[in-house]
């Protein structure tokens, strides 16, 4: 659910501005030529800014852990280097330095994945120790990678081949490959997991077959046609909280909307097949039944096009030449379909539960001014070539005394520092452990 501008990362959009939702779709993060930026969403579909970081320093990448005050983000002038923050106090907890571009941040409330062209960091979110590096991974110039938001279920895709699409899952809890999904023909460009972490969302290079597997079953759940168009580049996949819906972005001006229906694995499995109308009371569904009872009489190609689902719902983006991600919430307990550009705009959509359909326009937010496009920085020379990962912590009586204000003094208001479902306790790391970290 990201986009950004300034680097070749996944979503990458030069010159524009990085945007993303949280992992619950309650804030909307954004990194611009003047910092990084937090939004809330508001009860009457409005957005309203709840921190600027105004520090001048152009940040390409920024992810918030959930409505923590864990922030983490990524500079263009340092790359290779990543700042975790607490935003409500203004204040670096530590960073880390890598040997290539950071190309993808990823959060939960156990584990924090650096994804870099050819290898996959994870870090205890607890301590920010790095527990375990993916060495070698296929060449991955868009930083593509998934972590799922369930901590009982945590596990990172990626993509295990640059010719095929073939996923590699990772257990980050027990830190063992879990198990390998042939999904498609063509190269990755888009992963997603449901909320309960049990069901993964894939799309390739040639963009009109959206798949859902079941992990790790690897078990094909749903298959949807995104459209006929060639050309056509996926830029977003994102579940609903509910697990009944997953939206799709991609670089022409409609939003789809595919509503899941039975087969569905995991915790929200009972919901969806409780909301899911009888298949045989729509027109795909008997089409379907339909394809099913002849399918030994057609070809093979084509009964495989009629079997697949169609979008439930769509939305159609005013302008159009600037990347999208979306977002699947409820706002004042109504279903909104939400898409935030790297223009700086968010569209807010009304999605019709009952009929799908076309999506009405509710509001438009311009929450940031996309700046022009400009050459991209040249990269500095961080770190030793070939040294690996190097942990560079910031002077260790500063970090205890940040890490222990954030522990014994939570600040005012609904987060609680001490609280691990708003921001997991953390605590200063010795130096022979983190020297010992930072060799592996």
């Amino acid at each position: 659910m990201s986009l950004g501008g300034g680097q070749n990362s996944e979503g990458s959009n030069a010159g524009g501005i990085f945007v993303q939702f949280n992992q619950d779709c309650t804030s909307l993060v954004a990194g611009s030529s003047s910092g990084y930026h937090l939004f809330a969403l508001t009860p009457d579909d409005g957005i309203e800014e709840i921190y600027a970081s105004r520090s001048g320093q152009d940040t390409c990448l920024v992810d918030r852990l959930f409505s923590s005050s864990l922030v983490a983000i990524v500079t263009v002038s340092a790359p290779r280097k990543l700042i975790v923050c607490h935003y409500k106090k203004g204040t670096e907890i530590c960073n880390y330095s890598y040997s290539n571009t950071i190309l993808a941040v990823k959060l939960n409330r156990s584990r924090l994945i650096v994804c870099l062209e050819e290898s996959l960091h994870i870090h205890n979110i607890r301590d920010m120790k790095i527990l375990h590096t993916i060495r070698d991974t296929p060449p991955n110039p868009r930083g593509l990678c998934a972590l799922s938001p369930c901590v009982e279920h945590c596990y990172v895709a990626y993509p295990g081949s640059s010719a095929v699409g073939e996923v590699q899952i990772f257990d980050a809890v027990h830190l063992n490959a879990k198990c390998v999904i042939s999904a498609h023909d063509s190269p990755l460009v888009a992963l997603a997991w449901s909320m309960c972490g049990r069901r993964l969302a894939t799309a390739s290079e040639r963009g009109t077959v959206i798949r859902v597997f079941s992990v790790p079953e690897r078990a094909r759940l749903h298959e949807f046609r995104r459209g006929l168009k060639r050309c056509v580049s996926i830029a977003c996949l994102a579940f609903s909280a509910c697990g009944l819906y997953l939206a799709a972005t991609s670089n022409t001006e409609t939003v789809h909307v595919f509503r899941l229906q039975e087969g569905a694995a995991g915790d929200d499995a009972g919901a969806e097949e409780a909301a899911a109308p009888d298949a045989a009371a729509t027109w795909m569904g008997w089409i379907s039944q339909a394809v099913t009872a002849g399918k030994t009489y057609l070809p093979a190609q084509v009964a495989d096009v009629l079997a697949q689902g169609r979008a439930f719902a769509a939305a159609r983006l005013p302008a159009t030449g600037h990347r999208a991600v979306a977002a699947i919430t409820n706002v004042a307990r109504a279903p909104r379909l939400l898409v935030a550009t790297a223009a700086g705009v968010l569209y807010v959509y009304a999605l019709d539960a009952a009929e799908g359909g076309e999506c009405a326009l509710l509001r438009q937010h311009q929450f940031l001014h996309a700046p022009a496009p400009a050459p991209e920085p040249h990269a500095p020379h961080e770190g030793r070539a070939g040294a690996g990962c190097e942990r560079a912590v910031c002077a260790e009586s500063e970090r205890a005394a940040e890490l222990g204000a954030a522990l014994d003094a939570p600040p005012r208001g609904p987060y609680d520092l001490r609280d691990p479902r708003h921001f997991p306790p953390m605590r200063a790391a010795d130096e022979p452990a983190a020297a010992a970290a930072a060799a592996q």
